[in-house]
């Protein structure tokens, strides 16, 4: 007779452990209950979650639905699903690799409804508007979306015309912020204009005139509270050493930069340096308190656009004490 296969106390065929295993772990999950017709359905996987094909699957639906027009935008041009699949995510390399940027205060921002949120402006190109919609979509719990005023100049570019209405922005008027507000929208505004991102390097982070008020007649005539915000590390991308204003008039732009990179390498210095930056969202200002007839009150306009301009400058001053360094 065949000598018999001893197997050691303890152990046991790894395909019967396996059996054994399985069996237990089904008989102990619990029994899922069923779900009534009241209960929402779970919510769909989010991308990261998702296995290749379905990311595939995703793709190709999202690629089919441009290509047979079966997607929305809203009368300002706003595809909130390019925005949201397509933009955010060329976006989202720079702002979390490549500036790093650091978000505080986020729970001054309101869950629902209309705000306005006031930030300088700066960088030479406007690379921080960009960074401050990605900041708000991805660190806000709701994700609400950022819709943002540009100036004139941006709807006038043959790509980024479209790029722009795509992505949210609209033109900087106080009766398109205005039905933005009301809407329940969150609408960001630099006040400061050209006048902040082509500022020479030697008056970094020193605000500039923020013009009238007109965003504080706004926000009044909405009722909706207007949300300060500081931006630190954007004036440092593309250090301004110079404006070659011959140039610029010739070209039809505000200013023409000159940086230690460009033009002198020519397409190579146009690529920012990689600074460390801080976005902070300050303590909300709300208007809801005041009658209809202040947005008319050119007195309260002046104190209120001072009083957010000053905020910002001093949490400016603030964030800079607390910078260990430009770029770490």
């Amino acid at each position: 007779m065949a000598d018999a296969k001893v197997i050691p106390f303890g152990e046991e065929p790894r395909a019967r452990r396996k059996a054994r295993r399985a069996a237990r772990a089904t008989a102990l999950a619990p029994v899922p209950e069923a779900r009534t017709e009241q209960e929402p359905a779970p919510a769909p996987r989010p991308a990261a979650g998702r296995t290749l094909d379905e990311r595939i699957a995703g793709g190709l639906a999202f690629l089919r639905r441009r290509i047979t027009g079966d997607y929305e935008v809203d009368d300002f041009g706003y595809d909130k699903e390019l925005t949201d699949q397509v933009l955010m995510s060329l976006l989202r390399p720079l702002y979390d690799k490549y500036f790093r940027v650091e978000v505080k205060g986020m729970e001054h921002i309101p869950a629902d409804g209309g705000a306005l949120i006031v930030a300088n402006h700066s960088g030479t190109l406007p690379l921080d508007g960009l960074m401050l919609q990605v900041a708000v979509h991805d660190n806000h719990p709701a994700e609400r979306h950022l819709r943002l005023l540009a100036a004139d100049l941006v709807f006038v570019l043959p790509v980024m015309n479209e790029l722009a209405r795509k992505a949210g922005h609209t033109l900087a008027c106080a009766e398109d912020a205005q039905r933005l507000l009301e809407r329940g929208e969150i609408v960001g505004v630099m006040p400061e204009g050209f006048k902040g991102i082509g500022k020479p390097f030697a008056d970094r982070y020193k605000l500039q005139r923020f013009g009238r008020g007109g965003f504080v007649s706004t926000a009044l005539r909405a009722g909706v509270p207007i949300v300060p915000c500081s931006i630190v590390g954007a004036e440092e991308i593309y250090p301004m050493i110079g404006n070659a204003k011959t140039l610029a008039r010739v070209l039809g732009l505000p200013y023409f930069p000159v940086t230690p990179t460009f033009p002198w390498l020519g397409p190579l210095g146009a690529v920012p340096l990689p600074t460390k930056w801080t976005i902070q969202f300050g303590e909300p200002i709300p208007t809801d308190g005041y009658p209809a007839e202040a947005a008319d009150d050119p007195m309260l306009m002046f104190n209120l656009t001072d009083q957010v301009r000053e905020t910002i400058q001093h949490t400016l001053y603030k964030l800079l004490v607390q910078r260990r360094s430009v770029f770490f």
